[in-house]
Order: structure tokens, then C-alpha cells, then sequence
């Protein structure tokens, strides 16, 4: 006889992140728009039937439903190290596997840009929405992920309308297009040079262009990734190693690279300075760790701003931004918690329909041999739903050593008072 199972759907996440991977697995793991299809037909060849993945520079992840996480995990790294060309036992250790309870949280917290490289950015959510509607397309965010997504989708609204987590990078891109207008006045005849797709970095080079920089370049080491950003921001694209001689015409410099190591040295810009004939630069560090030599601050002609220095200029100290933080997070725990309670409320539903269509067949049975002798028919339908619950409660007590834990349960479903334990 083969084995019963009872295996229920479950929601899991797996990905890799800024603080689990590097930025050169995160390069080969990234998928262009055009890619994601595929991707997802992947998903569903695979045993999928609910699925969405999300790639940005920070984070590929897909975010799912299944039967067998831990099962299914495997899978998807296999897919994700074909797509990269790399051995997937290189993704074991820089990939991670959320399931369950911890998975509702995590897509809830990225939904509310709380589990991003700088905390509020604006542009996540909208990221979400599009990777959901390429699932939705492909057919597979049906059933309990679209309930999911929708709520996170509530929480993210709350921390936007409930907290000030939202500002700060808005007003940090301002602050950034600002300090830019004071030094160079009249950004039109400024040419800028963004180094990296970071959504940070993208923010503040929409803002710069929203203040009228004249001239923008994108590079990235992968070019296609910055051909992907210089079609949405309408700008040009350069070759990532022609980025000593591109730094020779930048009047402003943004990088968003993440790279964890400096690309931008002191001696770099000591060369552009002599070539610019001392024309200043301004310099916008936008990653954590930062791109850029902090030397680079010595140097007559160049101003260099990390976020820190940012922040500095739209805030009096660091806990406004903390305070909204911890503000946010407990609004998305309150969602996740009101979710998981819906799901255990909605998960009881058919048990208790089961119940009720049991007790009206047991009635009819009742009223059928009791005829209209009222007092026979209430002893018989008392008894008849007592017998089965009394024998397996019995049962119960008996195997797990003490009646005390069934009578609780008892006296909890039913409103009973306790009674003399000597009776």
C-alpha cells in the first residue's frame, strides 16, 4: 500500500541579496526583462504552479508557493546556476531559503523596502509590482501568492502613509540635485557620469535629471545592465573600462556599483583634476561600503558626498531615520501577524462546514426514529454527538498519560467552569 501524504502548500523565498552574496554572483544571476519568462516557464517545467521571481542589483529572489520548500530549493538553484553558468554549489553558500512564517515576513518586508541596501527606497515596490505582473502574465500567481502579494502590498501602503520611511531617499536625491546646483549653478551645461545600476544611485541621477542635467552616461561592468538603466533614464552608455577617461568630462560622478571595493582611487581623480585643468567635480557615493576613496576628500576641486554626508543636510541626525525604521518594521509585523491569523481562520473553514453538515445529518437521523417524542429526540441527538468526540477524547488521555490537557480543551471549546477536581 503506498504511503499517505498530506502535503500542503507552503510559501518559501529563496534568493540571494546584498548581505548574502557578492556583487559579481549577483551580475551573473541577474535577469534582464526580456529574460524573465523563460525563467518562469523554468519555474513551471520544475513543479511550480505559483511563482514570481524578482531581480534588481541588490537581489534575485523568487518567492513561491510549494508543497516541499526544502525540495524545491534545490531546483531553483540548479535553474539559477545554469541561467549564471556557475557551478550551483557555489550558490549553496551564498543563497538563502526562507519558508513558511518567515517567508510571509520576508515578502512582506521587501514589498515595504525594509530589506533593501538603503532602507525606503522608493522605487522597490514599483520593481515588485512589475516582476508580479510578468508572473500574473505567465499564469502563475493564482490562489494563495496573489493573496499573499496583495497584502504586502497593504503593508507597504501603511509604512508609506504611517511613517516617514519614505522621505528620507527622496529628500536625500534632492539634497544631491541641490548641492549639485550650488557648485556647478546651472546643471544644463553640466555632463554627469553614473557608475553602477543601484537603486539609490538611480534615484539620485533622476533627480539630478529632473534639476536639468544636461548630459548623463550609465557604465557597468556588464553592460547590458546599463544599457537596461540608460533606456529607462534616457541617457547614454558607455564602455565600464573607459572609465578613466569618462571621469576627464564628468562635472558630476554618482556611483552605484556596491562593489565593495574602491573604484574610484585618489590617484584616479588626481589625473582627471590635473586634465580638467582644476574644473571641480562633484562626487555622490551612493553605495554601502562605498565605491570611492575617501582621500579622494584632500584633493583641491572635488567634493565628495557619501549618504551619511547626505543625510547630514536633510536631517538633523541619524534617529529620525532609525526611528522611522523601527516604526515601519513593527507596522509590517502587525500585517504579517494579521495575515497568518486570516490564513489559520480560513484554514479552519472546511473542517468546521464539515462539522456542521455532520451535526444535520445526525439531526434528520434523530427526528426520523424519534418521531414527535421531543424529549427522545434530544436524548438521542445528545448522545449520538457525544459518543464519537467522548471515545476519542478517552483515547487521547489514555495514550498521552493525564486527562488534565483534554479536559482543557473541553472546557475551552465548550465555556465550561471548572468543577471539583475530587468529583
Amino acid at each position: 500500500m503506498a504511503e499517505k501524504t498530506d502535503k500542503k502548500p507552503r510559501p518559501m523565498v529563496i534568493g540571494a541579496n546584498h548581505r548574502s552574496s557578492s556583487m559579481s554572483l549577483r551580475d551573473r544571476l541577474f535577469l534582464e526583462e526580456y529574460q524573465v519568462p523563460d525563467f518562469l516557464e523554468e519555474l513551471r517545467a520544475a513543479g511550480f504552479d505559483q511563482a514570481m521571481v524578482l531581480s534588481t542589483c541588490d537581489r534575485i529572489e523568487v518567492q513561491a508557493i510549494h508543497d516541499n520548500p526544502e525540495e524545491a530549493a534545490g531546483l531553483v538553484r540548479k535553474i539559477m546556476a545554469a541561467h549564471a553558468e556557475v557551478d550551483a554549489g557555489e550558490l549553496d553558500s551564498q543563497t538563502y531559503l526562507l519558508t513558511d512564517d518567515d517567508a510571509v515576513r520576508q515578502i512582506f518586508m521587501v514589498a515595504a523596502s525594509l530589506d533593501s541596501l538603503v532602507v525606503g527606497e522608493p522605487q522597490v515596490l514599483g520593481q515588485v509590482k512589475a516582476f508580479h505582473r510578468m508572473a500574473h502574465d505567465a499564469g502563475m500567481t493564482a490562489g494563495a501568492l496573489e493573496s499573499l502579494l496583495q497584502a504586502a502590498y497593504a503593508a507597504a501602503k501603511r509604512v508609506r502613509t504611517e511613517t516617514a520611511i519614505g522621505e528620507k531617499p527622496v529628500s536625500i536625491a534632492a539634497a544631491a540635485a541641490r548641492l549639485g546646483q550650488d557648485l556647478h549653478g546651472d546643471l544644463s551645461r553640466s555632463a554627469g557620469l553614473l557608475i553602477g545600476t543601484g537603486e539609490m544611485g538611480e534615484l539620485v541621477a533622476s533627480a539630478m535629471l529632473e534639476a536639468g542635467l544636461g548630459d548623463l552616461t550609465v557604465i557597468h561592468p556588464t553592460v547590458a545592465r546599463a544599457e537596461a538603466l540608460a533606456r529607462e533614464l534616457g541617457c547614454h552608455v558607455a564602455e565600464f573600462d573607459a572609465l578613466e577617461g569618462l571621469l576627464d568630462d564628468a562635472d558630476i560622478v554618482l556611483t552605484a556599483l556596491g562593489s565593495r571595493r574602491q573604484v574610484i582611487t585618489s590617484d584616479m581623480m588626481l589625473v582627471a583634476i590635473h586634465r580638467r585643468r582644476k574644473k571641480p567635480v562633484y562626487l555622490v557615493d551612493t553605495s554601502l561600503p562605498g565605491d570611492i576613496d575617501p582621500a579622494i576628500n584632500r584633493i583641491d576641486e572635488t567634493f565628495l558626498y557619501d549618504l551619511g554626508d547626505l543625510e547630514g543636510v536633510v536631517m538633523a541626525g541619524r534617529s529620525t531615520r532609525e526611528s522611522a525604521a523601527e516604526g515601519a518594521t513593527k507596522v509590517v509585523e502587525e500585517e504579517v501577524q494579521a495575515f497568518l491569523q486570516g490564513r489559520s481562520e480560513r484554514a479552519a473553514v472546511p473542517a468546521l462546514n464539515d462539522l456542521r453538515g455532520h451535526f444535520e445529518e445526525v439531526r434528520e437521523q434523530v427526528l426520523a426514529e424519534a418521531g414527535d417524542d421531543a424529549d427522545k429526540a434530544t436524548r438521542l441527538l445528545v448522545n449520538r454527538l457525544l459518543h464519537e468526540p467522548s471515545e476519542s477524547m478517552r483515547a487521547d488521555a489514555a495514550e498521552s498519560g493525564g486527562w488534565a490537557a483534554v479536559e482543557g480543551v473541553i472546557r475551552r471549546l465548550f465555556g465550561l467552569k471548572g468543577g471539583d477536581k475530587n468529583e
